[in-house]
């Protein structure tokens, strides 16, 4: 559609979308909740959480690339589709810091306050050092999970999609989409053996080190940390193998991608952020 019919600012009529992903949503927390309190029926439901939001999903994306590739968006849906991913990613750093400041809090605040003079007196027996089971002896002994050699495999993987998907995207300025294509693929499938290096460390980490969700502060704070980290790294592979799709179908121009570069900028971020989870949790 030339530039003259494209609308000034394009508004879609009613949708159901909004209201189907906010019942998977609730469905989902109300099945962690279950599963983390070890209810028979908190990973069914969880699972079925998922599996509606991204059903949702699916059709909600789809309903936006056919409004895009039919020429509806003008500059100012395209200002706003950038102000939004920003915001998205602001709120995904704040999720973040949150859990990082209760590792903090944890570290550098309770577990000095368990071990002063006071102290002292209840649990004579303890020691404040980091990784800590716990002052009260109710958290079976486990080893922690060192930086090698997984954790450093993974940070080598996640840095190298930084530098694919760069490259991707410098491709795609320059209107060379099959090469952008490749370099894409191969972000992908960076992220996919990552993922799965994760599961594997997840085994490892239950079978041979006895270190679980359950185990103290320490447990808690290293699944929930990488866990989410790697629900996020699943969610940007997700949004990179979309855009591969539409990319491989000719929806992207040079001067009109931003699809892709919304994606980028979300695994930029999940880089970031392991980086991070790699210096404080396997290091510190």
């Amino acid at each position: 559609m030339s530039s003259n019919s494209t609308p000034y600012y394009y508004v879609p009529g009613l949708s159901r979308h909004p209201a189907m992903a906010a019942l998977g949503l609730v469905a989902f927390g109300f099945g962690m909740t279950g599963w983390v309190n070890q209810a028979s029926w908190g990973a069914p439901v969880t699972a079925v959480g998922v599996i509606w939001v991204l059903f949702v999903l699916y059709q909600w994306f789809g309903d936006t690339i056919a409004e895009a590739n039919a020429g509806k968006n003008g500059i100012n849906v395209d200002v706003s589709y950038r102000w939004s991913m920003a915001w998205f990613i602001f709120s995904e750093i704040m999720f973040f810091a949150a859990f990082f400041s209760a590792l903090f809090y944890a570290r550098s605040i309770a577990l000095p306050w368990l071990g002063d003079v006071d102290s002292k007196i209840i649990w004579p027996n303890f020691t404040a050092a980091w990784p800590n089971d716990g002052p009260a002896g109710l958290v079976e002994k486990f080893t922690t999970m060192g930086p090698w050699p997984i954790p450093t495999i993974n940070t080598l993987l996640l840095l190298s999609s930084g530098v694919t998907i760069t490259i991707a995207h410098h491709a795609v300025v320059e209107n060379h989409m099959k090469k952008a294509s490749i370099w894409l693929a191969a972000t992908v499938a960076l992220g996919v053996i990552f993922l799965g290096f994760q599961v594997y460390e997840y085994y490892h980490a239950y079978h041979d080190l006895n270190l679980k969700l359950t185990s103290g502060i320490y447990g808690s704070t290293f699944f929930l940390l990488t866990g989410f980290h790697g629900f996020h790294v699943f969610l940007g592979g997700l949004m990179l193998a979309i855009v591969l799709r539409r990319m491989i179908r000719g929806d992207f121009t040079a001067d009109n991608h931003f699809a892709f570069e919304g994606a980028a900028w979300y695994w930029h971020f999940v880089d970031v952020v392991w980086l991070g989870l790699y210096v404080v949790i396997y290091w510190m």
